[in-house]
């Protein structure tokens, strides 16, 4: 079995940068796999508690759906349609590839969106997404386009779908971190989870059938295809099924107030684990991966946004000469219960070690990076806890201080204590030449000579 370190996503508080990066565990076994592709996030916070090739692209096979039923759900929330809006299924909807899930829908049958709905997820009828992408989006490729568009929107950053039901097409694929992503949306509404843990549904006789009923493919949800899966904190989920996908299931689960998504692709039908069990791949490893999520992570505070973590000095001021500085907040991450939050490294960055006056309560002065055995936790701003005035005679000392310092200051200085010297000389020497004249010109006053006789 592989072991997986435990990475954090970055949590932004105030005006940190926010990182969405998955984690794995540091200390924690998970249990075994058997497929190539999966991912475990605590769905309340975008976190991901475990992944193999979480990102990776993978084909979603009948996942799709949901995606189908998400734009469904959209159109009546937003007052196109309503669950029992009727509607007629086209020869070209009905029409689906050979080896396709089908609800048996016939061309010209009438059935309301709700019940459709059932068709798409109970049985995974490909001729239901296709009826539905046309009442939706007026036609199949429109209706295609506005799944590619939400997938956007919601984030989906290596998703491209080419039909609404998963049957394969190379240029139709997912990863399984954006599977959480729009499975996360669906359940956002009632009828979507009344639908997905529903182990059956019976929808009357029709103008074309009569009554029948479609049962859960989701062997957590019903027993129809497979026994002894039955799984009481799930919320519901959606298989999927080709050669090229494998077996994969999409599935969500709550226990409290821990709420998370699980999803395993590429599985092969059955397995047998070491002690001679054979198990259906795909619901045994989700059961033991969801059991695993909710058994040893829990919602942990890393960082109080209370806590003294360091001080700055503080220039120009009477009232303080240093101002104490907390996180501008709190962290919490979902982590392993064997992390213990003591060891946690606290790295302190001050944008400087002294400050002027006036410091502003809520000032930020600089970032502090939480760190676990070499990983990154978060990082949060580090902020002024309290206010520091300025002294004005300290402020204008100060900054005849600092202008002073300035070196065309300096320079002017000397220019003018050499201009006033030199004004200085002059005055003397020309002070002390006009003392010589005057002497000279006394003494040839007084002179007379001698007399001529």
């Amino acid at each position: 079995m592989k072991k997986y370190r435990l990475f954090a996503l970055v949590l932004v508080v105030s005006i940190m940068t926010t990182l969405l990066l998955p984690f794995q565990s540091l200390a924690l076994e998970p249990p075994e796999f058997h497929g190539k592709n999966a991912i475990l996030v605590d769905a309340n916070y975008d976190e991901v508690l475990y992944e193999v090739g979480g990102h990776d692209k993978v084909y979603p096979a009948s996942i799709t759906k949901v995606m189908t039923a998400l734009l469904t759900l959209e159109a009546i929330e937003s007052g196109k349609l309503t669950a029992q809006t009727q509607v007629t299924a086209s020869a070209t909807a009905a029409t689906i590839p050979e080896g396709s899930s089908t609800a048996n829908i016939k061309a010209g049958e009438v059935l309301t969106v709700e019940q459709l709905l059932y068709c798409l997820l109970l049985p995974s009828a490909n001729e239901a997404a296709q009826i539905l992408a046309e009442t939706v989006g007026g036609d199949i490729d429109t209706f295609v386009g506005m799944m590619n568009d939400k997938a956007k929107e919601l984030g989906c950053e290596n998703t491209h779908f080419a039909n609404p039901h998963g049957f394969h097409d190379p240029d139709h694929y997912t990863t399984p971190y954006d599977i959480t992503l729009f499975m996360k949306a669906a359940m956002e509404y009632d009828l979507f989870q009344k639908i997905v843990t529903s182990p059956n549904y019976t929808i009357p006789a029709t103008n074309l059938s009569e009554q029948r009923t479609v049962r859960n493919t989701n062997a957590l949800t019903s027993n129809w295809t497979y026994t002894g899966y039955l799984y009481t904190p799930g919320t519901g989920g959606k298989t999927g099924s080709t050669d090229e996908a494998g077996k994969c299931l999409v599935e969500t689960a709550k226990k409290g107030d821990t709420y998370l998504i699980s999803v395993v692709m590429g599985e092969p039908e059955k397995v047998t684990l070491a002690d001679g069990t054979e198990v259906v791949a795909q619901f045994y490893d989700t059961i033991q991966l969801l059991n695993w999520g909710f058994e040893n992570f829990q919602r942990t505070v890393i960082s109080e946004d209370s806590e003294v973590v360091a001080k700055v000095n503080v220039t120009l001021s009477t009232q303080s000469d240093q101002v104490m500085v907390r996180p501008s907040g709190s962290i919490a991450r979902t982590l392993p219960k064997d992390v213990n939050v003591d060891e946690m490294e606290k790295v302190i960055n001050l944008f400087n070690d002294t400050v002027e006056a006036p410091v502003e309560q809520g000032q930020v002065l600089g970032t502090m990076v939480l760190k676990y055995q070499g990983e990154e936790y978060g990082t949060l701003d580090l902020i002024a806890d309290s206010s520091v005035e300025r002294s004005e005679l300290l402020y204008r000392l100060d900054r005849i201080q600092k202008f002073f310092q300035n070196w065309w200051v300096k320079l002017l200085l000397v220019i003018v204590v050499v201009a006033v010297v030199a004004l200085l000389l002059r005055i003397f020497v020309f002070s002390k030449r006009r003392r010589y004249a005057g002497a000279g010109a006394s003494r040839r006053g007084r002179y007379s000579g001698r007399r001529r006789r």
